[in-house]
């Protein structure tokens, strides 16, 4: 078996990717979301040299901070350090980052005559820093750690298109899809072709597997998730899964897991708001489940987030295919020692 084969295989072989596909594990693995981030002090030593916008758009710093927090924090998963919104640049959405107010969008779609500006990526390479950051992260990542690529749903990116940045209540947003279901359809598929070629590049450049982020879908109905949603996200996971395993994603609304599950998907995250055996029934016992402590059991003193740690592993009962995770990403004031001994309890805990 020559170098880059057995590599393969390595990684391939890792606790994670056993658990993607159900295979019996030696312990339960984990990674964390946003793991590479402000509550880490190795993380700040190179964020407080450039803005949030440089540290995603340099190569090299990006593959920095993915490495470093795999390494600090002993997961069995790096994630691309990277944002969900730098897509829309090349699309013809004015981006910024403010500071204190986080992303907003200067020239927000505010009318379904509007659409039709949000152009498709005639080439991929505009966002050649994302692939060029996994080539650097996969050439020194240690070959039994898997990595993981990752985009937002069409849902979440046309909300931040429409809403200009965050939202209550997603008036906007909603607006457009009950009054102008062609203009709706037109802006979600546009999204969709755009993200299916940018994760599939994203896996030619060494990513394993490729999370989708629904971060906001949780504001909608059920009804209006199947209706306005769940075709183009099983239309995006439809476009991907035969290059890397999916990660299906969603947060905020338990009353959307069935249709989580009939988007598709080899992995289902879900968030704390649902226990992970009731997760399990709706899901089902052929697919995998990334999940799904309460980020902010953090905080808690050690014992307890020991005891909050087993409750989560308790709920999966040794099933195949549980991967360990926060129900949504560290907060920045963590002490990441907690963090840190958050991976050591599962490990112990989770160990078969």
């Amino acid at each position: 078996m020559d170098a880059p084969m057995a590599e393969t295989a390595r990684y391939q072989n890792s606790r994670f990717m056993k658990a993607v596909r159900r295979e019996p594990v030696d312990t339960t693995p984990i990674w964390i979301m946003r793991q590479a981030g402000r509550y880490l002090p190795e993380y700040m030593e190179v964020r407080n040299k450039v803005t949030f916008i440089e540290l995603c758009k340099t190569p090299a710093l990006a593959a920095e901070v993915t490495l470093t927090a795999q390494r600090v924090l002993g997961v069995d998963a790096a994630i691309l350090f990277a944002d969900l919104l730098p897509i829309l640049e090349p699309m013809g959405l004015d981006l910024e980052y403010l500071k204190g107010e986080g992303p907003v969008i200067h020239n927000p779609i505010q009318d379904a005559s509007q659409v039709d500006r949000l152009t498709d990526i005639a080439d991929m390479d505009c966002l050649d820093f994302v692939f060029q950051a996994v080539k650097l992260i996969r050439a020194d990542l240690p070959a039994d750690i898997p990595l993981l690529g990752f985009a937002g749903c069409p849902f979440t990116l046309a909300s931040y298109a429409i809403e200009g940045g965050s939202s209550k209540n997603y008036r906007r947003t909603k607006q457009m899809m009950y009054n102008d279901p062609s203009a709706w359809n037109a802006l979600m598929n546009r999204f969709v072709d755009n993200l299916i070629v940018y994760l599939q590049r994203q896996i030619a450049a060494g990513c394993q597997a490729v999370q989708i982020f629904d971060s906001w879908a949780g504001c909608l109905s059920p009804e209006d998730y199947q209706q306005y949603v769940q075709p183009y996200t099983a239309k995006l996971v439809a476009g991907v899964q035969d290059h890397a395993p999916v990660i299906n994603f969603l947060t905020g609304n338990p009353a959307l897991l069935s249709l989580q599950r009939q988007a598709g998907g080899q992995v289902f995250g879900v968030d704390w708001r649902i226990n992970l055996s009731d997760a399990w029934e709706i899901f089902g016992s052929d697919v995998a489940i990334q999940g799904n402590m309460d980020p902010i059991a953090l905080y808690a003193e050690l014992p307890v987030l020991k005891q909050k740690a087993k409750a989560v592993l308790d709920a999966a009962a040794g099933r195949n295919g549980h991967i360990f995770n926060l129900g949504h990403g560290v907060m920045p004031d963590m002490n990441p020692d907690h963090v840190k001994a958050l991976v050591e309890m599962v490990h112990e805990l989770g160990t078969r």
